[in-house]
């Protein structure tokens, strides 16, 4: 057995500041009232449903006449363990929270009216809350639907990806609606769970569109300080080598602003012609000299 050294001991589990955690609190507070608005302001009183653990809990507490909120928790009790086994305990207790926090949300504004009747404009407008909530949620380290859990157990054992597992599962829940609410609060329905995932996605990966540039020219060093000095974008250097030539190559790795993307290929197509071009979106950027320079 390999001797682990102390220094790589103590980067394992490292703890959370305070500041941190209350952070991480008051945004997944903050998600999971928007979630409880979205369900009891806009979805629920117009019979419109999400996908997941949610759509199961307002379908049972439609037929039985029981609190939203008491099956949004006692459906979710059995991903807390998995959620803790699967991913860790940090996982687990925001998890905990976020449901808490819903379920009590729900609770309270169940008396409230709706803000709308129309449920076009529920589904919308639901939706949206809905997604954003559920995104601040993940994107701060918790999760208010066991479903994706379970669907990462079930990858395990079945040749399906996660995201195909949960599409499966929703379709059944959705399609449980017609049932239950009509057929065309199921397609409502639809409409509200695809808005959501779209918020969600929004939320977790943010508004900015950052593009990685991945450039391989004959003329790296010219092209590079061009980029530099016109774009005020710093620029790395990567060793490269041709398949097919065996030539040693360099790349040109840089990150750009959406906004940015056609000056970089004006002076791309100005300097090297023939120089190869891929652009990417990326979702995330941190650390580094990403910050702009000053252009002269």
């Amino acid at each position: 057995m390999g001797i682990v050294a102390p220094e790589l001991e103590k980067m394992d589990h490292q703890k959370l500041t305070i500041t941190k955690v209350l952070k991480r609190g008051t945004l997944i507070l903050l998600g999971a009232v928007l979630v409880a608005v979205g369900l009891e302001i806009f979805l629920v009183p117009n019979q419109v449903i999400d996908g997941g653990i949610v759509g199961i809990s307002i379908i049972l507490s439609h037929l039985t006449g029981l609190s939203l909120g008491a099956f949004l928790f006692v459906l979710n009790i059995p991903f807390f363990f998995l959620g803790y086994k699967q991913i860790g305990k940090t996982f687990a207790i925001s998890t905990l929270f976020g449901v808490i926090v819903m379920s009590v949300g729900t609770s309270l504004l169940h008396p409230v009216p709706p803000l709308t009747d129309d449920p076009l404009l529920a589904a919308v407008f639901g939706g949206i809350i809905l997604g954003i909530g559920i995104g601040i949620v993940i994107r701060y380290g918790g999760s208010l639907d066991g479903t994706e859990i379970l669907a990462i157990m079930f990858n395990k054992k079945l040749p399906f990806s996660v995201g195909q597992t949960v599409m499966f599962f929703n379709i059944f829940i959705l399609g449980s609606a017609g049932f239950v609410f009509g057929w065309d609060r199921a397609m409502y329905s639809l409409i509200a769970y695809f808005i959501a995932f779209k918020m969600i996605d929004t939320t977790i990966e943010g508004f900015d569109e950052t593009k990685s540039v991945w450039i391989i020219s004959d003329k790296p060093e010219k092209l590079g300080q061009c980029i530099l000095n016109r774009l005020g974008r710093g620029v790395t250097y990567l060793s490269g080598e041709g398949a097919y030539t065996g030539d040693d190559k360099k790349v040109i790795f840089c990150v750009v602003t959406r906004l940015e993307e056609a000056k970089l290929k004006s002076i791309v197509e100005e300097v090297d012609p023939e120089a190869f071009l891929a652009i990417g979106n990326i979702h995330e950027v941190r650390g580094g000299r990403f910050k702009k320079r000053d252009i002269h």
